[in-house]
């Protein structure tokens, strides 16, 4: 019993750890996404050879985050490990029924702690708690991204890979009208020119790019999809349709604000 207890308090630890690591990478500039994939890994051993594990070697705050989970990782590993080789071994002499109720309390614990992490409402709580908490004890700059660029009603900040063929390539932005669909572009992220904020109306978008939008999450999902052709170009329209519906019941000062931020990027 208490090797199946043991094992349960490690793996809540390790969810505990990833978390906090996930949130402390946020705080450097690090997407949501990224930060959980970088922490996740970096905490399993599973090194990546990416352009974002690149960010993480060269940027120092962010380099000692990552030597940290590694160490806690190799620990937490080698405990679960242990534990479970002790709760076998323990088990071995017992009756069958017995290992059941064993399997099945750690299944069961298995199960809880997955919905519990899955749980949207406890991760918020747990943001802010962890933020606090990293406000108080490190010099990081602790500010809730999340609350700042996801809003409410689906917007978001997003990050989008220029595939092959995309309907983003055909033109500069100015031609394209994102905004008239909801969508504003925030930067341009190319191999060979590096990052471009706020990019200006005659920028022109290419195949292998990564690029920074805000706008509903809806909308994104479907310009992600988007390709050149008429049926892009039809989709397009339709989705100016429904902007202009949506936007018909929002306040003219609501409005204004809008058309400033996006003037930018041409009509």
């Amino acid at each position: 019993m208490a090797g199946v207890f043991s094992l349960l308090i490690a793996l809540t630890i390790s969810l505990i750890v990833t978390r906090v690591a996930t949130l402390a990478l946020m705080f450097t500039g690090l997407s949501r996404e990224a930060a959980r994939f970088q922490a996740r890994s970096a905490f399993s051993g599973c090194g990546y050879t990416t352009r974002e594990a690149e960010s993480i070697v060269n940027h120092p705050v962010r380099r000692r985050i990552v030597m940290l989970l590694m160490l806690l990782g190799n620990i937490g590993i080698a405990t679960v490990i242990a534990t479970v080789i002790i709760s076998i071994s323990s088990a071995g002499g017992s009756s069958w029924k017995y290992q059941l109720a064993m399997l099945s309390i750690l299944t069961l614990g298995v199960i809880a702690l997955f919905l519990l992490a899955s749980s949207h409402g406890i991760e918020r709580y747990l943001n802010r708690l962890f933020a606090f908490a990293l406000q108080r004890l490190t010099d990081l700059e602790v500010r809730d991204y999340q609350a700042l660029l996801q809003l409410a009603d689906g917007y978001a900040v997003s990050e989008m890979l220029v595939e092959d063929r995309h309907w983003l390539t055909q033109a500069p932005l100015r031609e394209l009208k994102l905004s008239d669909e909801g969508i504003l572009v925030l930067g341009i992220h190319r191999a060979e020119a590096g990052y471009t904020g706020i990019p200006g109306a005659d920028d022109v978008i290419q195949e292998g790019d990564t690029i920074i939008v805000y706008g509903r999450l809806e909308n994104i999902r479907c310009l992600d999809r988007r390709r050149t052709g008429a049926r892009g170009d039809r989709e397009h329209r339709q989705q100016v349709l429904e902007q202009e519906a949506q936007s018909s019941a929002v306040p003219e000062s609501s409005d204004a604000m809008e058309a400033g931020t996006a003037k930018s990027q041409g009509p």
